[in-house]
């Protein structure tokens, strides 16, 4: 088909910013798609660095400072790829401007954030997405499949966790380029917002709203250096979270995240228990399902691994042969390929900035329950 040029225009040149550079470029190369992207600018405040940048991923041009991009007549899509505390300036501004908006997770620091920004979009009636991009890993895709036919029955147990440990030495700082995850003024909370945010998107999405939860948080180092003033300051970040929580299915939930689990550094895992099956996942393994269903006869019942390579598997067609195995860079390439797909045909594409709020609901849930140490009802979206 004949493809229009959709000119891209990209805040924050880190590492988000190179999975999404990736994924604009890809996309079209291996997917049928209405649009053609092009990387028309990148936007970061260090010119020198962000020139760099735009050379070494191919954008035409550069600006320091985002507000002048957002009102560029020659910018189609805004693409949110700065640490959190930009998002919903950015994102008002840019659907305002009436532009495509794309902004990565979690979409506001706060639900009220969330809330500004996906009023924003729905009034400018301009295509949003959110970067969960998880949601795009072919097995999980072929979980939600199953569990959308009814495979597993009724569903009773949901089970997640995300475990690192890059910031357990008490030495590292806190803030600034970097280590703005560790500012709680900046990216709103910890692992809460960070990390707990793909668990709790995934299980949305997966097995329907969570209704009330039971938290607990904790910061284990009380005092960091702060990189931009260094000066020692208290820490106002989560830095391991856990969670309770009940789906409104009636299925229980049991969510963790951490950055002080020595030995991980990217474990996203997930297990769904149902009446007639079950399945777990690892990013780990990625390309694998494990899945396990009670009516196979019984001198063969037990776990089967599912290696996710052949042409009837989500996306898997766009590849390469049966048996080759992609990557985490490709959940991304899915995400622009199924929303420049959605555009091109006028639907809604999820997950969009609704989908964001419902996560940030739950987010600020948690962490008001692990304040209160009380049973807390999680807001409708």
């Amino acid at each position: 088909m004949a493809r229009k040029d959709l000119n891209v225009g990209l805040v924050g040149y880190g590492f988000m910013g190179r999975t999404h550079s990736n994924a604009f470029l890809q996309a079209p190369r291996f997917f049928d798609l209405p649009y053609r992207p092009v990387l028309k600018a990148v936007c970061a405040r260090n010119a020198d660095r962000v020139r760099s940048f735009a050379e070494n991923w191919g954008y035409q041009s550069i600006e320091t400072d985002w507000r002048t991009l957002v009102q560029r007549s020659d910018i189609d899509l805004i693409d949110i790829a700065s640490p959190n505390d930009t998002h919903a300036e950015i994102a008002v501004a840019a659907a305002k401007a009436g532009k495509m908006v794309l902004c990565e997770k979690p979409l506001g620091r706060t639900a009220a954030e969330g809330k500004t920004m996906l009023d924003a979009v729905e009034s400018a009636r301009v295509p949003n997405m959110v970067w969960y991009n998880y949601r795009r890993v072919p097995a999980l895709v072929l979980l939600k499949e199953l569990l959308d036919q009814g495979i597993f029955g009724r569903i009773f147990h949901y089970r997640s966790q995300f475990l690192q440990d890059w910031t357990i030495s008490q030495d590292l700082p806190q803030g600034g380029e970097g280590l703005w995850r560790l500012d709680a003024s900046v990216s709103g909370s910890g692992v809460t917002g960070d990390l707990l945010a793909h668990n709790i998107d995934m299980a949305l999405w997966l097995n329907g709203p969570i209704t009330e939860v039971a938290a607990m948080t904790e910061t284990f180092i009380k005092e960091r250096k702060h990189s931009l003033t260094g000066k020692v300051q208290p820490v106002t970040i989560d830095d391991a979270s856990a969670f309770l929580g009940r789906f409104k299915n009636g299925s229980m939930a049991l969510f963790e995240a951490t950055r002080y689990a020595r030995g991980h550094k990217a474990l996203f895992t997930l297990e769904i228990n149902g009446e007639r099956a079950s399945a777990r996942w690892d990013l780990h393994d990625l390309h694998r399902l494990e899945f396990f269903d009670h009516r196979d006869e019984g001198r063969l019942r037990g776990w089967k691994s599912i290696h996710i390579s052949d042409g009837d598997h989500p996306y898997m067609k766009n590849w390469w042969v049966p048996g080759l195995q992609i990557g985490y860079e490709h959940t991304f390439i899915h995400q622009v390929a199924d929303f420049l797909k959605a555009t091109g045909e006028s639907s809604r594409f999820s997950p969009d900035f609704r989908d964001g709020l419902a996560a940030d609901y739950v987010t600020d849930t948690v962490l008001k329950s692990a304040a209160s140490r009380k049973w807390e009802t999680v807001p409708l979206a």
